[in-house]
């Protein structure tokens, strides 16, 4: 793990593999720095991610907070087609690697979404949650961990707690977009 960041702008990767090792989503990105939250990077409009069996060009900037706690990513999204403000995924050992220019994590099944509107906010993926522990035999401390931890985001979406407001992401989302990155779409 580094300490190492690269400077404001630069092109990076965020990589995700699961317990077992196997790749999972690959997202182009951007780093945008850090504050009192963390280390902030962000996806312009048409940036790829991929993972075996899927891929999409975002259509709408967002941005993600790596937090120290290394067990969640926050993504706030502006101007999703479906509304989705927040997605937040759970994990562990979310960090930079000893290259500045890749930050990888586990992901761990369990995410907290909000959706503008009706449908609001709740965990989800239980099923897949409930499928992979058994299938990778995830350690009963790491699920403690994380089972309590989605219910307290939860809460903390629910109630718009920083940095899962609405207002703490907005100005790197501005930053994001002030950047000017064109789309690529042939990624």
């Amino acid at each position: 793990m580094s300490d190492a960041r690269p400077a404001p702008g630069t092109e990076m990767v965020f990589q995700w593999r699961k317990w077992d090792g196997s790749p999972h989503w690959r997202h182009e990105c951007v780093y945008l720095g850090a504050d009192e939250w963390g280390d902030w990077i962000g996806q312009p409009v048409g940036w790829h991610s991929v993972r075996p069996g899927a891929e999409f060009h975002a259509g709408g900037p967002n941005v993600t907070l790596v937090p120290p706690s290394g067990d969640h990513a926050l993504t706030v999204n502006r101007r999703h087609r479906r509304g989705m403000r927040i997605y937040i995924d759970l994990g562990w050992d979310i960090h930079w690697s000893d290259d500045p220019l890749l930050a990888t994590g586990i992901d761990m099944d369990l995410d907290v979404v909000r959706v503008e509107g009706a449908r609001g906010t709740w965990v989800d993926d239980r099923d897949e949650w409930a499928e992979h522990s058994a299938r990778y035999g995830y350690p009963a401390d790491v699920m403690a961990h994380l089972e309590g931890l989605a219910l307290d985001l939860e809460e903390r979406v629910r109630a718009q707690i920083a940095p899962f407001d609405d207002a703490t992401a907005d100005p790197w989302l501005d930053r994001l977009e002030a950047l000017g990155l064109a789309p690529r779409l042939n990624s």
